[in-house]
């Protein structure tokens, strides 16, 4: 099982012919793998002049604390997450019953300006009702006027 570490002067390097970048890996071996690990590992030590297990102590620890720091860090954004949570709904419920109050002002304006219209409209069907009702009254006097006639 691999890790990467993006460049920590605190982890040893490995370099790969393909890659130009350089990634620090911490690998967890199996025994099959451990014998050719620990030829590298002997030659490195020597070459540095601090003893194996130092240099893995070193390392762990190291990958130890950055990683209890990374716990800590996420925990605390984890604490601060209800409240922002909590502010983001306020907000919300804020920008809701605004909008809301918007377009029940929105409504009534348009009830308004409806009313206006039918109220001119009813005005208008009164007159012609007013006309009907004259018409029908001049008719029913016509009909009864030849009536008298016929007779």
């Amino acid at each position: 099982m691999d890790f990467f570490f993006d460049d920590d002067p605190c982890l040893p390097s490995s370099h790969d012919g393909s890659q130009k970048t350089t990634s620090h890996r911490i690998t967890l071996e199996t025994e099959e793998s451990q014998n050719m690990t620990e030829d590298m590992d002997s030659s490195r030590a020597k070459s540095s002049n601090i003893p194996e297990s130092e240099e893995y102590t070193s390392s762990i620890d190291d990958i130890s604390r950055r990683l209890h720091e990374l716990v800590e860090s996420m925990n605390v954004k984890r604490a601060t997450d209800p409240e922002v949570l909590d502010g983001y709904q306020r907000k919300l419920v804020e920008k809701v019953t605004e909008m809301c109050e918007q377009m029940k002002a929105h409504l009534y304006t348009i009830y308004e300006e409806n009313s206006h219209e039918i109220n001119v409209k009813l005005q208008e069907v009164t007159r012609v009702l007013g006309n009907c009702t004259k018409l029908n009254s001049e008719l029913v006097e016509a009909r009864q006027a030849l009536t008298r006639l016929r007779v």
